[in-house]
């Protein structure tokens, strides 16, 4: 029987070295420190290029503005622009699928709405929310508003409930499957049965357009877009989606001081990367964005805007997307929303 001795005199007598022990422990040692190195220096160099964000909805709503507001401070922590495209329709598909397919290369960026984990449940939405995205961080949260035209000849929730029905009306929405549009089905049809359309457009941004138009002469959507209208009495807010009064618009009640108790929504703003994509990018992305959120001008205008700051890390953001998966497709189903 041989011995291991033996083996490799054998081995070396037929002309292949025997490699000793030590020798071999060395160079698996050397080939690991250099795959390491490989990956710290991968690390320090992402970003080496510009990195493109994709917003999948129009300018002027949550995503879109969040964005735009984050970005300059990006560009200055990562020493790279980044540069922001609207890629619009489908309530949000459309641009979401082009970063699903995109290379996992950390160049590019999905900044999107709750209507990711929305329209996930969808069978033709073209992708899946846990298996072709790699989450980097949920950013900030904010309630929805339910406004209306000031012609209107209302001023309380439960005046255009009446109101609407003996009328004939649609609601505008930012696009099907988004948050405010589940809002304004659960509120209005499901609720308080009107059974009124919605009226979908490529974002917050032309919804509240229509809205300040009278056509049609209410919506639902997420704060951002609206608060300026509201605070300069070109639109009226009838009620908001969140737990509790919100300090931009004290005087407006809640859905559920309105008499809806179940009804506290709220659109979040998200960051995802392409499935695959290197985690030094993913928390590279995350650490910037947290860094920016903490300086005192962000968290200010933030505040201006009626966001909740949250910057959740990674493997939260996983769990967390995971949960708002299961719920919204719970109301997709009760609710028989269709996709546009």
């Amino acid at each position: 029987m041989q011995t291991s001795a033996t083996m490799g005199a054998a081995t070396a007598g037929r002309g292949r070295p025997a490699w000793p022990r030590a020798a071999g422990r060395l160079l698996v040692g050397a080939i690991a420190a250099l795959a390491a190195h490989g990956v710290c220096a991968q690390a320090a160099a992402w970003p080496d290029k510009p990195v493109r964000i994709i917003i999948p909805f129009a300018p002027g709503g949550p995503p879109d503005t969040i964005a735009r507001l984050l970005s300059p401070k990006l560009t200055e922590i990562l020493g790279q622009p980044m540069v922001i495209e609207n890629r619009t329709g489908a309530g949000g598909n459309i641009g979401t699928v082009a970063v699903a397919k995109s290379p996992a290369d950390g160049y590019t960026v999905l900044i999107t709405s709750s209507a990711y984990a929305v329209n996930t449940s969808f069978p033709d939405s073209g992708y899946s929310a846990e298996r072709d995205f790699a989450p980097v961080t949920i950013v900030a949260a904010q309630p929805n508003v339910v406004v209306a035209h000031p012609g209107l000849p209302v001023k309380t929730l439960a005046e255009f409930i009446a109101y609407a029905r003996t009328r004939k009306l649609a609601f505008s929405s930012p696009g099907s499957g988004t948050t405010p549009h589940l809002t304004g089905e659960n509120l209005f049809n499901i609720a308080a049965k009107l059974g009124i359309p919605a009226a979908h457009f490529r974002g917050a941004g032309p919804a509240v357009t229509a809205v300040l138009g009278g056509e049609p002469p209410v919506g639902v959507m997420a704060m951002t877009a609206p608060l300026p209208h509201i605070r300069a009495g070109k639109l009226r807010a009838l009620a908001v989606s969140s737990a509790r009064r919100i300090a931009s618009l004290p005087d407006v009640p809640t859905l559920v001081e309105s008499g809806y108790p179940d009804m506290l929504d709220y659109t979040w703003v998200g960051v995802f990367m392409p499935a695959g994509t290197p985690a030094a990018a993913v928390n590279r992305l995350y650490d910037a964005m947290q860094r920016v959120l903490q300086t005192p001008d962000i968290k200010e205008r933030v505040a201006g805007l009626a966001f909740d700051p949250i910057t959740e890390p990674p493997a939260r953001t996983v769990e967390y997307v995971k949960s708002e998966v299961v719920r919204w497709g719970e109301v997709v189903r009760k609710s028989g929303v269709k996709p546009e």
